[in-house]
């Protein structure tokens, strides 16, 4: 039997802290936007932000818009993406943190590490969709005020559904934000890009655009 983790006083300390001003916070929150009638809302919020949706959209989607224009945008976005379901899952891997004990048993696609609470994957991906279309691949005004709506709905909701505490969710826009800085500096050149997107598709598909 595997013996209980010790846990140093202060950060015991200080997520017990976390715990109480959660609970304080989905309280407060849920006496002027009652749970019950939103939960729904809350869950389609979640849905979206998902890494699986988001993982077989991309893909399709760099599969049917064949546009030399979008091949960096595509694949360096797509870079991102595995990239925070990776560490997301080393870091739920390692630190083990249990979710709220409110949480229901009603999470959309969970396996493995999703288990664990901190970080917040989805508020990782979240953050880093953000800074990429706002910082790495700006996107018009029109199309960027919905993006970073939607990307702070579901931060919050990540707390009110009692999926995770502050500081999951605080920690995940955190590594969600150095994901967009390091993809910002790695940026494959459109070369590159160009070549990994003929790789993955035309030299799969006979009568792609090489046979000539």
């Amino acid at each position: 039997m595997r013996s209980r983790r010790n846990i140093p006083v202060p950060l015991q300390q200080l997520l017990n802290a976390d715990a109480y001003l959660t609970e304080k916070f989905c309280n407060l929150s849920n006496n002027f936007l009652p749970l019950h009638s939103l939960r729904v809302h809350y869950k389609i919020l979640e849905i979206t932000c998902h890494g699986i949706p988001w993982l077989c959209l991309w893909m399709v989607f760099i599969w049917w818009f064949d546009n030399p224009r979008l091949y960096q945008m595509q694949v360096n976005f797509f870079i991102g993406l595995w990239l925070d379901i990776a560490l997301v899952a080393v870091i739920k891997a390692v630190t083990r943190r249990r979710r709220p004990a409110a949480n229901r048993g009603d999470m959309f696609a969970t396996m493995g590490p999703d288990k664990f609470s901190f970080p917040s994957g989805h508020a990782s991906r979240a953050a880093f969709v953000a800074y990429f279309l706002l910082q790495l691949w700006p996107v018009p005004v029109w199309v960027a005020m919905p993006v970073l709506a939607w990307a702070t709905c579901v931060c919050l909701t990540r707390v009110l559904l009692r999926r995770h505490h502050l500081l999951d969710v605080g920690a995940g826009i955190g590594l969600g934000i150095l994901e967009g800085m390091f993809v910002g500096w790695l940026w494959l050149s459109h070369e590159v890009s160009a070549w990994l997107i003929s790789w993955l598709s035309d030299e799969k598909l006979d009568g792609g655009s090489y046979h000539v």
